[in-house]
């Protein structure tokens, strides 16, 4: 925003601010915390805190914006959990989405660098990966909780722990009891601190780095809540239709048990099996470029193939009462000029889930991305400069005030028919 424009809605910000820092007790915190949002919301190439305090006028305090961010005592959960009540109330939200974004580092010093993949970079390369779970629907999207991930060099418990990054622990201010956690238990630990805060959402979207971890899927299982997750082309299942089959006796040994009589085959082979004959054209949202959609924009379209199926392997034999391994949906976007499928998909949704709904909410989990982007380009999302793990979580909880702050005001300015329900 210009300074201008920011005139305008300062009011608005300065209410918006209060209430989620309400539990703050101390005056200063109130106004740090509302300059710091300010300051990230305001045009500028680099919104670290030295060139926000150059902007923000009479707030532009480097020694206390610092301070606010990366050594004052106060609880970004608190915070994130009246966020996620204020969006919840305003998205109407359908989906809870799960996914991680990189943040690239030149040294070594900040809490939890390390070499390891990024999607940001698309490389292995030095950064640090954060973990988040946003509240989403079609028209509007906004994150709601972290989790800087530790990687396994920065755990003194690791074999593959590295003693200068385990060194710097302490300095980082990274607690003692923090281990290596897999990304995907990470999102689930999230997930039940969301709904703690009685925000309870039934769906949850992940990409196959979530998708292809069989635990991530049966915890969300356990935990009642349905899901649309990537895979990618290796898991294995049984068509819906095999039966368990148990052998005959010999009356020699232990008697057979039943079991599938065909092993199983990747989701890869199963989709192709059922032919390009049995993809179907959907159509699930408009795009960005112009076209013949209601908004004179052009419509995503994609042919995809939906088949019942019966996913296979030992953590789900292990996890299965019985023999007979549970139904779930596999979906393979085919697009018409592919010789094969290009994307895959497991859901545990109802049987009678139409084809329509299946992809939409696939397809949903752009908006995770639209929403990295944003934060990453306009909010100052990778821009923080500080090196301990307190202000790596301040830092992010406050960028996500920002980016809920422009998602009210684009709900608030909406068409009446893309507006939450």
């Amino acid at each position: 925003m210009t300074p201008g424009e920011m005139d305008q809605v300062r009011e608005d910000l300065e209410a918006f601010t209060a209430e989620m820092f309400e539990a703050f007790t101390r005056a200063d915190q109130h106004r740090w915390g509302q300059a710091y949002v300010r300051g990230l919301l305001l045009d500028g190439r680099r919104k670290s805190v030295e060139p926000m305090a150059a902007r923000l006028g009479e707030d532009g305090n480097r020694q206390a914006l610092a301070h606010f961010v990366t050594s004052s005592p106060w609880s970004w959960a608190q915070v994130r959990a009246r966020l996620a009540w204020r969006m919840h109330e305003a998205i109407a939200p359908t989906a809870l989405i799960v996914d991680d974004t990189g943040f690239l580092k030149d040294g070594d010093a900040s809490a939890c660098v390390s070499r390891q993949y990024t999607g940001t970079a698309g490389k292995v390369t030095n950064c640090q990966v954060g973990v988040s779970v946003h509240l989403a629907r079609d028209h509007a999207s906004t994150p709601v909780n972290w989790r800087l991930f530790l990687p396994k060099s920065w755990d003194p418990a690791s074999p593959q722990a590295d003693p200068l990054k385990v060194a710097r622990r302490d300095r980082c201010g990274i607690p003692a009891d923090l281990g290596h956690v897999e990304k995907w238990q990470l999102a689930l630990d999230m997930i039940d601190e969301t709904r703690s805060w009685g925000v309870d959402v039934p769906l949850v979207l992940a990409d196959a780095g979530y998708g292809d971890a069989v635990a991530f899927r049966l915890g969300l299982n356990q935990r009642g809540l349905h899901y649309v997750v990537g895979v990618s082309t290796t898991p294995t299942a049984h068509p819906a239709a095999a039966s368990p089959v148990t052998p005959p006796y010999s009356g020699i040994g232990r008697r057979p048990v039943a079991r599938y009589p065909d092993p199983a085959r990747s989701v890869k082979a199963l989709a192709i099996e059922a032919g390009r004959g049995s993809a179907k054209p959907v159509s699930w949202r408009e795009g960005s470029r112009p076209g013949k959609g209601r908004t004179g924009l052009k419509r995503m379209y994609s042919r995809f193939v939906a088949l019942r199926i019966r996913p296979a392997g030992r953590e789900i034999r292990d996890a299965t009462e019985g023999v007979e391994l549970a139904e779930c949906w596999l979906l393979a976007e085919w697009p018409a000029k592919e010789a094969e499928p290009v994307q895959f998909w497991l859901s545990d949704l109802p049987a009678d889930t139409p084809l329509t709904t299946l992809v939409r909410l696939a397809k949903l989990r752009w908006r995770i991305e639209h929403d990295y982007r944003e934060m990453k380009q306009a909010l100052g999302l990778a821009h923080f400069e500080g090196r301990t793990f307190n202000g790596w979580h301040h830092h992010v909880t406050l960028t996500s005030l920002a980016h809920a702050f422009c998602t009210l005001r684009r709900l608030a300015h909406a068409p009446k028919d893309t507006a939450p329900a």
